[in-house]
């Protein structure tokens, strides 16, 4: 390992190869998860500038027959991106490569490394006259290479879809070191099989993105936020497909909130003054992007409520008034998983069903959990526009946090991936499936699926060094 070691420092200076030889050394964000629910050692932790350095820091680890972690923002919620407790994996983190390479407004494209942090690269193309529509709450910290290998979802996939929708074209380090120059800005290219959608999702394991080519579009000329209060699951979908209506395409959010997820934002949050959840069993938050004027989308706003209002699909609306009030409403949504962390430990779910199927999901399962495991309160709230639900478990209250995940976590998990799957939809909509899921995935993916995930993997990373055991197990 020590030739390895020597090797490394060699490729990308001594400074971006950091190992625990030295004792002041913490290594601890690179080898924890963000949820803290694992924490592993790596033999040393690679910070390569260039895609060639990556390349070649592959080539030196697959002669050596050392793994490879790839690691962005460390921002993920399977535990797919640190390393396990051998000491013996590589992390590559690919922070250092942030380059914003071309920004082409006429092609509406720009060529961004995988290490930009998303925020950055949101104020980039604002800064141009130009809209990146990725949002998500870890936007922050997540970066866009961490994005495309977990196809991240986000609060506009309604309007604009996952990353995946949003890329061009990539440049990918494959598991030999050779790297793929597939960046070209195109919509249009019929020449075979589509490369770039077997590495988007593939959570680092089949080979390491290192650039991506991106869509932007224009910026809308108004955008409108709404706070609505519903009597239901089944009048939240119904006031869904009034927006898709009455909006078309300017309808860029749509999310519900549980009441007892709003609570939890209240009591933990309390200075943000969380509208209307006292007054329905569920909340919807909307946005109107309009082209035209704020006074158009206000017009559309207006004649939804009011239709809404007429039908009983909604009780309340609150229309933010400006920039701040729209910011200050969203921000109390992303705020959800912060007040979930601080009434304690709990067990997240990002489940995927059919939209029109999703009111008989929950009432089905939200009645299961309380009759197998009575007190459990559920913290049910997402993307409702896409039937992204991130339908998470708290512990009774008052109960041990700690000894209820060791108790009842398994017989949770397969509860909900259970009536997932007698309702047709997905154990992973937006986080992927790491190490945490990858046990699971035989049992809720179709086996003709499985096996040709296996022979994909074996094809391309036939000595299993690119990130092992996540996604699907050899």
């Amino acid at each position: 390992m020590k030739d390895l070691l020597s090797r490394l420092r060699a490729l990308v200076g001594d400074a971006h190869v950091l190992t625990h030889e030295d004792p002041a050394t913490d290594l601890s964000a690179w080898e924890q998860d963000w949820r803290k629910r694992a924490h592993g050692r790596s033999l040393a932790v690679v910070r390569p500038g260039s895609t060639v350095e990556v390349a070649e820091v592959v080539k030196a680890c697959v002669a050596a027959r050392v793994s490879i972690v790839p690691q962005g923002g460390n921002t993920g919620l399977v535990v797919g991106s640190v390393p396990d407790d051998t000491g013996t994996q590589v992390v590559l983190s690919l922070r250092r490569m942030n380059v914003v390479r071309e920004l082409d407004a006429a092609n509406l494209t720009f060529t961004v490394e995988a290490g930009c942090v998303l925020q950055d690269l949101q104020e980039v193309a604002e800064r141009a006259d130009l809209l990146f529509p990725l949002s998500l709450a870890a936007e922050g910290s997540c970066t866009i290479g961490g994005n495309l290998s977990t196809n991240a979802g986000g609060t506009q996939v309604v309007r604009y879809g996952n990353t995946r929708d949003l890329c061009l074209g990539l440049e990918v380090v494959t598991a030999q070191g050779e790297i793929w120059h597939g960046l070209g800005g195109l919509r249009k290219d019929n020449t075979g099989y589509d490369l770039r959608n077997l590495f988007v999702g593939s959570e680092g394991t089949l080979g390491i993105i290192t650039a991506a080519t991106l869509k932007l579009y224009p910026r809308p000329a108004a955008r409108l936020t709404a706070w609505t209060a519903v009597p239901s699951l089944d009048a939240a979908v119904t006031l869904l497909g009034l927006a898709h209506q009455q909006l078309g395409a300017g309808l860029t959010g749509f999310e519900v909130m549980g009441q007892f997820a709003l609570s939890l934002v209240d009591k933990h949050f309390s200075q943000l003054r969380v509208p209307l959840w006292r007054d329905a069993p569920y909340c919807v938050l909307l946005e109107n992007s309009d082209s035209e004027s704020d006074a158009h989308a206000r017009q559309q706003f207006e004649r939804l409520l009011e239709t809404a209002l007429e039908r009983e699909v909604l009780s309340d609306a609150v229309v933010a008034e400006s920039l701040a009030q729209a910011k200050q409403l969203w921000h109390m949504r992303e705020s959800i998983p912060l007040a979930q962390a601080e009434e304690g430990l709990n067990i997240k779910h990002d489940i995927s069903v059919p939209v029109s199927r999703i009111p008989a999901f929950c009432q089905e399962t939200d009645a299961l959990l309380q009759r197998e495991i009575p007190g459990v309160r559920l913290v049910n709230f997402g993307h409702l526009g896409d039937g992204n639900l991130h339908y998470n478990v708290q512990a009774p209250e008052g109960a041990d946090g700690p000894l209820f995940l060791n108790s009842y976590e398994e017989k949770l998990n397969s509860l909900v991936f259970d009536a997932v799957k007698r309702y047709h939809g997905s154990i992973s909509a937006e986080h992927g499936i790491g190490s945490l899921k990858v046990g699971k995935l035989p049992h809720y993916k179709d086996p003709v699926a499985l096996a040709l995930m296996r022979q994909i993997k074996q094809s391309l990373d036939p000595l299993n060094l690119l990130n092992p055991g996540r996604v699907i197990e050899p």
